[in-house]
């Protein structure tokens, strides 16, 4: 039973700035630091790769000494705004009516709520009364995909139904203060805040590429590499320096034996669906398909104009695919990495 992807919308918080714009707020956050590493510091945000980034936040209070309780409160707010925009938007785009939804499944690890988004999201917009729900909390930037498996696998089961995905993201709400660390400036210059919704469906009138394969991969003894510890002043970031390295050594065990499966290899793929964890991870991905003959322009793109949005930000590199025109019988290497340290991938054909 084929499942395929109707459409994908993307809504993006009220707050935008430049990196230009963020970098004096960044200066006064220094004051009194060293001044060499004042200007190392506002270098990684020059040299970030990121032009552009939104927030539920606006940059004020994002430096400004809030409790946790204050920024998730902030969280909660907005994201509530933001997945039921997301979804509207999506279901608009598709045509399809709001009772119409059998699975909703919601993805967001950078901030707590419970219920999870999805309980408001099923009031606010009246969907069905038993529409089965799933809230994916923990997987960080894997997430996106790993919903669009979720998704696969629940609409593989039985034919005529339709599920959605909203992954909405807020890592401007996890910036901590008082860390001068280097995992801490590393990832405020490259995260931005955005939500994004994919409908899938394995109705036999469904258009959309299909999701012919998927996989997770994951890497033994790598349970420090990413995620958040969650402190007295919210979620910090843990990012391990190694991560591309990493990568780098797992790309052909991740990529060669999951394309075989489906009888195909990278150079039959057509494009490449990548997610932008960061200029260092995008750079040693684009060396590695580089290499193979392919590009990920679309992912550098999404990175300059947004940043790392996490599990939501491999969904606007698809949403640009979906834009496109693309040729019946091309395919797509849908491929993030995130929390666990795992690979999530994902084959399309159009």
């Amino acid at each position: 039973m084929s499942v395929k992807i109707t459409t994908v919308a993307k809504e993006l918080p009220q707050y935008v700035r430049k990196t230009e714009e963020i970098l004096p707020f960044v200066s006064s956050w220094l004051m009194g630091k060293d001044e060499r590493f004042k200007r190392k510091v506002l270098k990684i945000f020059e040299n970030a790769a990121v032009d552009k980034r939104y927030g539920i936040m606006s940059i004020e209070e994002v430096f400004t000494a809030t409790s946790f309780e204050e920024k998730n409160d902030i969280y909660v707010r907005e994201v509530k705004k933001l997945g039921k925009s997301v979804l509207k938007k999506a279901l608009d785009q598709a045509g399809w009516d709001h009772k119409s939804l059998d699975y909703i499944i919601t993805v967001s690890c950078t901030g707590i709520m419970i219920p999870s988004l999805d309980a408001y999201i099923i009031n606010e917009l009246d969907l069905k009364q038993d529409i089965v729900r799933l809230p994916v909390t923990e997987m960080g930037c894997a997430a996106g995909v790993s919903g669009m498996i979720y998704a696969k696998n629940f609409l593989q089961s039985t034919s005529g139904k339709r599920a959605a995905v909203i992954a909405i993201e807020s890592p401007t709400a996890t910036f901590q203060l008082d860390d001068y660390s280097m995992v801490n400036i590393v990832s405020a210059a490259i995260f931005g805040d955005g939500a994004a919704c994919v409908l899938l469906s394995s109705e036999d009138k469904a258009t959309g590429p299909t999701l012919i394969g998927d996989e997770m991969y994951h890497f033994y003894d790598a349970t420090s590499m990413m995620g958040f510890k969650l402190t007295n002043g919210g979620l910090q970031m843990v990012l391990d320096k190694e991560v591309p390295e990493k990568i780098a050594s797992h790309f052909p065990n991740i990529i060669h034996p999951f394309l075989k499966k489906h009888g195909r290899s990278i150079e039959d793929v057509d494009h490449l669906i990548f997610h932008p964890g960061g200029k260092k991870i995008v750079q040693t991905v684009e060396d590695l398909f580089e290499d193979l003959g392919k590009n990920i322009d679309d992912t550098k793109a999404v990175l300059s104009a947004y940043g790392n949005m996490s599990s939501a930000t491999v969904l606007y590199v698809l949403e640009r695919f979906m834009n496109k025109k693309i040729t019946k019988g091309e395919s797509g290497l849908m491929l993030s990495f995130g929390p666990g340290f795992s690979a999530q991938r994902i084959l399309l054909e159009w």
